[in-house]
């Protein structure tokens, strides 16, 4: 579901992607690159179209290039497949984000940015409010603090795992389902395709 000819346009053309494009240089051994190489090279090299894809999910853009059925013009007989497939369509997006390393999440980074704030206060109440009697009831405040960040960031974790892998298999599900239709041509993937993402233009 994803449309390769749209990835290596982005990645030579929008500056979102300008690290991905410096990675795709590097392996062509040059800085004048064509979609067709860059195509080649997103192909041989999965840690270069993760990153594409790991960007765009880190900036709420989808990866899946594919406009929904228009049911309508689908054979009775082949309706309801199409449905299922608008609908897992629909539930991927939803669970896109969850397809981001954990370490680079914006849940994470509220976390931190939560105990950031934490330590401050506790330094703001023991220094300039003059209370280093309670520094260790504080402190131990705090203490508490970080250890119920580390254990919603460990759950957290096992939430982002377990709905990978639930992204994983409906993906591979749609997949075979829109092959399915295409093969028996109740549906014309081409003419679904996404060619240019909104948010960049």
């Amino acid at each position: 579901m994803i449309n390769l000819d749209r990835v290596a346009t982005e990645i030579q053309s929008v500056g979102l992607y300008d690290l991905v494009f410096q990675d795709v240089q590097k392996v062509a051994g040059k800085t004048k690159v064509t979609i067709e190489e860059i195509k080649k090279i997103i192909s041989e090299h999965s840690e270069i179209m993760n990153d594409y894809l790991q960007t765009n999910v880190e900036y709420n853009v989808t990866n899946i290039h594919l406009r929904d059925i228009d049911v309508e013009k689908v054979d009775e007989e082949y309706k309801e497949k199409a449905q299922v497939i608008n609908e897992n369509i629909a539930r991927l997006k939803e669970l896109e984000k969850y397809t981001l390393d954990f370490e680079q999440s914006a849940t994470l980074v509220i976390i931190f940015s939560i105990e950031f704030f934490v330590l401050f206060s506790v330094q703001y109440f023991i220094v300039l409010l003059d209370l280093k009697e309670w520094q260790w009831w504080i402190y131990g405040l705090f203490a508490s603090s970080v250890l119920f960040a580390w254990a919603y960031a460990r759950k957290e974790g096992k939430v982002y795992d377990v709905n990978k892998i639930l992204y994983e298999e409906l993906y591979v599900t749609t997949q075979e389902l829109i092959e399915e239709l295409e093969e028996i041509k109740a549906i014309n993937k081409e003419s679904l395709w996404i060619h240019e993402c909104e948010e960049h233009v």
